[in-house]
């Protein structure tokens, strides 16, 4: 069973050639940003997640974590791994050098935390639901708040939690119950219970700071009422000293499909007087806070997302490479020798739709972080605004497309392994068991369908969507100027274009006067969206691969380019085509059966 190999050829293509690294570098505070010094720097990245990370990945599956005493211990070397990721400073690329962070723009740092994660999921999860509570944290919390805990957050030296859901509540927020009690010196005294936190204790840092929905005594009911507190598990002192153990404490660790070495605890706030906590903001504001920590994580599960199918593709193309059975149709072996199952055209179908649509999502994903750093950073005030808007689009897309489409792939490479690939021993199983809850938390698929029908296409009256498919139906003269050979993704990539377009309008038009319609049509229009726009990546990665091709590149991934973009628009996206009856179907079919009826 090889290690993780980090795919930098294709990463640096896309930062190169697709997305744009020079234009990033050139925004205030990303001059470093430079192609060889990113280059150079994902070098080192791919080296340390492949030799450190990778070799633990299989030991976090078997031993998981586990309670001993009032801690959580973490699998065997994930402690040493972690105080050797944090000085090398791969938690912290992409966070703010005024707190000890490199602050690189997004666009590199979700490269290196997709490498992060291709390695060793479970351990990436740590890091990864830090960055969301940063942004909180950075974007909304007081000078002292920011001067005690980012000081030791985004170095890594502590990490931090996102305690939202509880036993009633799921994914309504309304439902929220922990209490916080004001005290009149500032603090809070909080109590209750939280579940399903990731990472919610553990041995790898000195201290575990949670960021918890609570409501204050005279909150107004519903999510009006929810305010978001610091709760340390030990209690900090200003010069940022450790002090006595705060009333956090697990009571229980879930026993999972997948990702076992990452601890998913169940939290009790309180079990004396209360847990000490520290308010964030301003009272009753806590929903519009929980936003920019679960946008920002919103992005980080499409990467996950990307990263697990990445890891289960390379395993697939190994087996396929190895695995000899049968004798492939038209080989030219002699009777009676067996091929490599990757000569077989199924399997190379397989193998086709994991990367091709592999490399889509990483487009995709690497070009809303790209929106994120032109939203942050650029002088324009205009340019910032656009594509804030267009981040806002792209978030729901890059979570359910991403973590969909990592089941899928892994899916697929348990195919690709046969018998083998249900035995854990081969090791693919767990890809598929890890993968499987990306599309579940920082809100379910179904929650990211409705967030784009109902909140994002409306976004200045339609104007933010139907600016993005002009953007795609241009793309049309430019796979016209490219020759016969682009004549049949043309073609296809053209009919997936109207489709959409109709499709929104179709949902536009309706979204205030049939809204039982539009919230039917959000999952089948959100998957037709996302297939749309991964062609559309592909198509840009096939037109820069043939103008270096026509220059006198001798680059033979850049002929796989164009082959994995005429596959994509060939096999794939006809489905979104098709969707188009589902799309437009209503509401009434989904309630003709009574629920006694299931």
């Amino acid at each position: 069973m090889s290690e993780y190999q980090a795919p930098l050829e294709d990463i640096t293509f896309l930062l190169e050639h697709v997305v744009g690294l020079s234009e990033i570098a050139k925004l205030p505070g990303c001059e470093d940003a430079q192609p060889d010094f990113v280059a150079a720097l994902l070098e080192e990245a791919a080296k340390f997640m492949g030799e450190v990370l990778s070799p633990l990945n299989r030991v976090g599956d078997l031993e998981g974590s586990r309670i001993e005493g009032d801690r959580v211990v973490t699998p065997s070397g994930f402690r040493e791994a972690y105080a050797k990721f944090t000085e090398a400073g791969w938690g912290g690329v992409g966070l703010p050098s005024e707190y000890g962070g490199a602050g690189l723009p997004q666009t590199v740092a979700i490269a290196v935390q997709e490498m992060n994660v291709s390695a060793n999921m479970a351990f990436g999860l740590c890091p990864s639901l830090g960055e969301g509570a940063i942004a909180a944290l950075y974007d909304h919390g007081s000078e002292d708040l920011k001067q005690i805990y980012l000081s030791k957050l985004v170095p890594g030296e502590w990490t931090a939690t996102m305690c939202l859901t509880e036993p009633q509540a799921g994914s309504d927020l309304a439902a929220v119950r922990v209490m916080a009690k004001p005290m009149g010196d500032g603090t809070y005294r909080i109590k209750g219970t939280k579940v399903f936190i990731t990472w919610g204790d553990h041995d790898m840092a000195d201290n575990v700071v949670h960021l918890v929905l609570a409501r204050t005594p005279d909150a107004p009911p519903g999510v009006r009422g929810i305010s978001c507190f610091i709760v340390p598990k030990f209690l900090v002192g200003p010069d940022c000293a450790i002090g006595a153990r705060n009333e956090v404490d697990v009571v229980s660790l879930e026993h999972k499909l997948g990702i076992h070495g990452s601890p998913t605890c169940l939290l009790n706030f309180g079990e004396g007087e209360g847990a000490i906590g520290y308010l964030i903001g301003e009272e009753n504001r806590g929903l519009e806070y929980m936003f920019t920590m679960m946008n920002h994580e919103r992005i980080l599960a499409g990467c996950q997302g990307l990263a697990i199918a990445e890891r289960a593709y390379q395993r697939a193309v190994e087996y396929a490479r190895e695995r000899e059975q049968g004798r492939a149709f038209g080989s030219d072996r002699p009777k009676g020798e067996s091929s490599p199952i990757i000569e077989h055209a199924d399997v190379r179908r397989m193998l086709l739709t994991m990367k091709s649509t592999i490399e889509a999502m990483r487009c995709l994903l690497y070009t809303a972080s790209k929106a994120s750093d032109l939203a942050e950073k650029h002088p324009d005030a205009d340019v910032r605004a656009r594509n804030e808007a267009r981040l806002a689009l792209l978030t729901p897309i890059a979570k359910l497309w991403l973590s969909e489409s990592a089941t899928e792939v892994a899916s697929l490479a348990i195919q690709i392994h046969g018998g083998m690939g249900v035995i854990e021993e081969s090791g693919v199983a767990q890809h598929y068991r890890d993968a499987r809850v990306i599309s579940i938390w920082e809100g379910t698929s179904g929650i990211q369908a409705l967030d784009l029908v109902r909140r994002k296409l409306p976004l200045e009256g339609g104007a933010v969507v139907r600016e993005y498919l002009d953007e795609l139906h241009a793309l049309d003269d430019e796979l016209a100027a490219a020759g016969e050979s682009f004549a049949i993704l043309r073609e296809n990539f053209a009919a997936g274009v109207r489709a959409l377009s109709e499709a929104t309008e179709w949902l536009l038009e309706r979204s205030e006067r049939d809204p039982s319609s539009v919230i039917a049509a959000a999952t089948p229009y959100a998957r037709m969206f996302s297939e749309v726009a991964g062609a559309s990546c592909l198509a840009r990665s096939a037109l820069v691969a043939k103008r270096l091709l026509d220059a006198g590149s001798d680059d033979a991934s850049l002929s796989n380019r164009l082959v994995t973009a005429r596959f994509f628009s060939e096999q794939i996206l006809p489905g979104a085509v098709a969707r188009m009856s589902a799309i437009t179907a209503g509401a009434d079919v989904l309630f003709a059966i009574d629920a006694d009826g299931f």
